[in-house]
């Protein structure tokens, strides 16, 4: 199995999913997001920020290729840079009603791959500070979701920090040699230096690509 992760303009969402499940897909998920500017001064200027459609579909590798391309012959006559979409893995899946669990049994073959997604999900409001780190470290621009934490308020009392519900999510891609740099680079803010203001992590992508003219 495998998770194709496509990001559009608002309102695009819906029909990039309709294409994708008349070549195979059973259906996704749209979520709300908010792209940021690819560069600090855009970023300064207020430009380059825009509301996006995050869809997430798992996928079988038996459709995996044929919905990839029918995703990117649907937005082949948008603009350039009308968006991205990228594949990472799934280790398990069940659908409910089903009778198990989905695994992937063969050992993972290490494959070496040009990106990287990295996430950080983060107190909210604290976002745009974590894609300026990203971006002096070489990242470009970046999507954020709005979340939801789910500690409890006895949590707060136990561990003796301070517990934000609300959470940002942000998702950056980036060529696989800057991967460490912008980690570090987001690791070292001053606003994550306390317990419980975020956390960041990694994972490879398998195939990236643009969506729009070529």
């Amino acid at each position: 199995m495998k998770l194709v992760t496509s990001i559009v303009p608002h309102d695009r969402g819906e029909r990039l999913t309709k294409a994708a499940m008349e070549s195979g897909c059973r259906g996704g998920t749209v979520l709300i997001g908010r792209g940021l500017a690819k560069s600090n001064l855009m970023a300064v200027l207020g430009l380059g920020e825009s509301t996006k459609d995050v869809i997430l579909m798992i996928l079988e590798d038996s459709v995996l290729d044929v919905v990839y391309k029918t995703i990117q012959r649907a937005t082949s006559k948008e603009r350039r840079g009308f968006g991205e979409i990228f594949v990472t893995d799934v280790d398990a899946f069940f659908r409910s009603g089903s009778d198990g669990i989905k695994r992937d049994e063969e050992p993972k073959r290490k494959v070496n791959t040009m990106n990287e997604m990295i996430c950080a999900i983060v107190n909210k409001g604290y976002a745009d500070d974590v894609m300026a780190a990203a971006r002096k470290a070489g990242a470009g621009g970046g999507t954020v979701v709005n979340a939801r934490g789910t500690a409890r308020e006895t949590d707060e009392q136990f561990f003796g920090t301070h517990i934000v519900p609300e959470k940002e999510m942000l998702m950056i891609i980036v060529p696989s040699e800057k991967k460490e740099a912008v980690l570090e680079s987001i690791r070292n803010l001053k606003c994550l230096r306390e317990p419980g203001m975020g956390i960041a992590y990694s994972t490879p992508v398998e195939n990236f690509g643009l969506l729009g003219k070529r």
